[in-house]
């Protein structure tokens, strides 16, 4: 296999099969050569904006390829590349690049009015991803001029690669940075695991933002596959995508697949090529899963994994996918851990190993495990609560769940995140926002079950006395200061919210009606 690093696994791909093809967009192709020259052209063109080791670049786009050049331009120069939410706000998006200390922007046209909005710093260069608009340049041409040869600097394994921001509970955004080593080793599992070849296709329709779609660009380059992009997700083209392009596997959070089972076109589709869909992101029902296994004829790995950890922390591989007999329970577990990871589950405070059966929180321990979050040794620390090991530490999930037989089970959030169509969402970021509102005494934020998205966000709120605040009104109100995926769909009105003798909220009393007769599920 290629070396350690990206900068090797690019220089390894485009000597070995440099005409080979890399990565396609639409009618848009790179070949492995083509991924050299184009990082080349591009890291010098930063290196003449004076960006070099240390520093960071943001990327706003849909754009897989772009993004993936970017991201590997920036590396050989010693640089980070952070993506950032384009469904973020404003001021959301603004605290991210100040916070990373962006030093240029890679931003789609159609994202441009979010970028003016975010006022972003003048000492930011914005370049265009899909051709020049307002006077900011277009990137291909951006970077056309500039020479492909360049000497990379000598990265090691342990170095930054990317940055990016994962919410905290107290709501300000986090710059989670993972290394290159732990990156490769989550790519090593698509060779072990999910028997990635150099003929294979992987379709990518993730956001470039998650983790999830990071390492779909990355893991194609690293196994010397085909990364076949899909920038904007429609359910209906991407089954015509799996049959035009040959499409052997993928990664999709359940409301893809739900989508896609709406869709006239899946009894049309041709997936004799399909080979493994994996999912994971969010919670899928029973009911979803089976149809999707029938429909598709394929096999199907769930992941459950974190950004903190560079992917993937377990797998429940096609083998336990069964839907009848003793495996059938599996169906509800997140699988076992990945090659090379362990999981334990902790009582919370004392950190005590629990026996199989019992409810506790989750911990990892990976090789992909983060270098830190960026800027905040404090969140980094209490992150690893029994500090760092040569296999990369015990990670606190903040996820809730129990071992059974070597299998994980998910069964709640130990910090009350909300998982929405692949979205992390934090309650406190919402919350303090809600309690803004003149019309609100309290306010507590939950998650409650929805059909297509897994989970969707609902506000529990005590009116002030002399108050007629409506449901309309406060979610209008939040969706002038936040991301709308944050905002709650719904808003129930209660007399008072239940809290303990010390005044701490409830939140799983607030839940249980919600909830009641459904398994909730974390993947």
């Amino acid at each position: 296999m290629p070396g350690q690093t990206f900068i090797e696994i690019v220089q390894h791909q485009a000597r070995t099969r440099p005409t080979a093809l890399a990565y396609r967009c639409g009618d848009r192709c790179w070949t492995f050569a083509d991924v050299e020259h184009d990082t080349n052209r591009i890291a010098n063109s930063l290196a003449a904006l004076g960006i070099g080791p240390g520093d960071r670049v943001a990327t706003l786009t849909k754009f897989h390829v772009e993004a993936t050049l970017l991201t590997l331009a920036a590396t050989k120069l010693g640089a980070v590349c952070m993506p950032v939410n384009w469904r973020l706000a404003p001021a959301e998006v603004r605290y991210i690049v100040d916070n990373g200390g962006a030093r240029l922007m890679l931003a789609d046209r159609g994202f441009l009015p979010l970028v003016d909005r975010a006022g972003m710093p003048q000492l930011l260069q914005v370049v265009v991803t899909d051709g020049a608009q307002d006077g900011l340049p277009g990137f291909h041409d951006w970077y056309a001029a500039a020479s492909d040869a360049m000497t990379p600097v000598a990265a090691r394994p342990e170095d930054p690669m990317l940055q990016l921001y994962s919410s905290g509970t107290t709501g300000l955004p986090k710059g989670v940075v993972l290394s290159h080593a732990g990156l490769v080793f989550n790519c090593q599992l698509g060779v072990t695991v999910w028997q990635v070849g150099a003929d294979s296709v992987v379709g990518n329709a993730l956001p470039t933002f998650h983790i999830a779609g990071a390492n779909m660009g990355l893991f194609s380059l690293y196994i010397g596959a085909t990364g076949s992009s899909y920038p904007d997700f429609d359910p209906g083209g991407f089954i015509e995508a799996i049959g035009r392009h040959g499409i052997t596997h993928t990664f999709l959070v359940p409301a893809m697949i739900l989508f896609m089972l709406q869709s006239p076109k899946v009894k049309e589709g041709d997936y004799r090529t399909l080979k493994l869909i994996s999912y994971g992101g969010s919670p899928i029902s029973d009911r979803v899963l089976t149809d999707a296994m029938a429909a598709f004829g394929c096999g199907f790995m769930q992941v459950y994994g974190l950004t903190e950890i560079a992917g993937s922390a377990t797998f429940l591989m096609p083998e336990d996918h069964q839907t009848s007999g003793p495996k059938a329970r599996l169906l509800r577990s997140a699988g076992q851990a990945v090659p090379g990871a362990r999981v334990r589950v902790v009582e919370p405070g004392t950190l005590t190993d629990l026996p199989d059966g019992q409810t506790g929180e989750v911990l990892i321990e990976s090789p992909g495990n983060m270098i830190g979050y960026w800027g905040n040794p404090e969140a980094t620390a209490a992150a690893f609560p029994e500090g760092r090991n040569p296999r990369g530490g015990w990670f606190r999930s903040g996820d809730g769940g129990y071992l059974d037989g070597g299998y994980l089970y998910i069964n709640d959030r130990i910090k009350d995140m909300i998982i929405s169509g692949g979205e992390n969402i934090y309650p406190a970021e919402i919350e303090n926002a809600l309690m803004q509102h003149p019309g609100v005494a309290d306010g507590a934020v939950i998650g409650v079950p929805d059909a297509v998205w897994g989970e969707s966000v609902k506000a529990c709120v005590v009116r002030r006395p002399d108050s007629a605040v409506t449901e309309r009104e406060l979610i209008d109100f939040l969706r002038e200061r936040l991301a709308h995926f944050k905002c709650p769909k719904s808003v129930d009105f209660v007399d008072a919210l239940p809290r303990n003798p010390t005044g701490k909220l409830l939140k799983r009393i607030l839940r249980e009606p919600y909830w009641a007769g459904k398994e909730r599920g974390v993947h």
